[in-house]
């Protein structure tokens, strides 16, 4: 396993290789509302599953991230932060080198945080607070520079727009079967009843399932699933036309329509 750089503070690589020892420790549990680290990793690397004490905004200024709980999956590039809530276990897979500027928010830093993973709009502001957040010393105090600094970041984060890059997961195993061949072989085209004929049940039950447990019909959940691909793809520098005819769209137009009603651009300007 490659060891991530971490800065301003490099522990003992042993730490790093146990789960998140020396560094995250000294910003993630402290006492001040708001701390900032910076960490670069290695394409693929992947780190084990966690949590924090505290809520954590994962961005990175460089690189796409795959961050994976329990309950979903995000696709985080470089325009987009990940808002973790405290306590929740995820992990992170790293699509290309990724720099990471993360910032960890104590939950009573500010009334009505959100409570639920989100993926967040950066704007070239909180991008810029973030890149200054990582340079504070700790402990700073409030009424600083550094601290009108972090409660300005702060501020910004809570004006930035939720935004749909998310897939969630399903606990029924039925569902869990069909999305995971929808993952594994995102060309595959069967249609919802095919599956209820392989499951043996009422096409109304894989509906009524997907609608209950995702808040996606079959056919969302499915187009959802293909499009967090493509930016996988995209990101490792793959051609639209290929990913478009790996995905089982029947062209790249109709693959760059329907990536940019979902996200606005074209796939050929997303990580522009």
């Amino acid at each position: 396993m490659e060891t991530p750089k971490i800065r301003p503070h490099t522990p003992d690589p042993d730490s790093l290789l146990k789960g998140f020892a020396a560094p995250y420790t000294l910003y993630d549990r402290t006492e001040m509302p708001v701390t900032a680290l910076a960490a670069d990793y290695l394409p693929d690397h992947e780190t084990p599953r966690h949590d924090h004490p505290n809520i954590q905004l994962i961005h990175a200024v460089r690189g796409v991230m795959v961050v994976s709980t329990q309950i979903g999956q995000w696709i985080v590039p470089p325009s987009r932060g990940l808002w973790m809530p405290a306590g929740v276990e995820h992990s992170i897979r790293m699509v290309g080198k990724v720099e990471m500027r993360t910032a960890f928010i104590r939950p009573d830093a500010a009334p009505g945080l959100p409570t639920q993973c989100a993926v967040l709009g950066v704007s070239p502001l909180l991008r810029e607070l973030l890149l200054a957040a990582v340079e504070v010393p700790l402990p700073y105090h409030a009424d600083s520079r550094h601290g009108r600094l972090m409660r300005f970041l702060l501020d910004e984060v809570q004006q930035m727009p939720s935004l749909p890059l998310s897939l969630p997961r399903p606990e029924d195993p039925r569902l869990q079967r069909i999305c995971e061949t929808i993952t594994q072989t995102p060309d595959d085209q069967s249609t919802a009843g095919e599956w209820a004929v392989r499951l043996k049940v009422d096409p109304k039950t894989i509906h009524r399932l997907f609608l209950r447990e995702t808040g996606m019909t079959f056919g969302q959940w499915r187009q959802q699933a293909r499009l967090l691909a493509a930016l996988e793809h995209l990101a490792g520098g793959a051609r639209v036309v290929d990913v478009a005819l790996e995905l089982g769209y029947n062209s790249p137009t109709a693959f760059a329509t329907m990536f940019k009603r979902q996200f606005g651009v074209a796939p050929s300007s997303f990580f522009q």
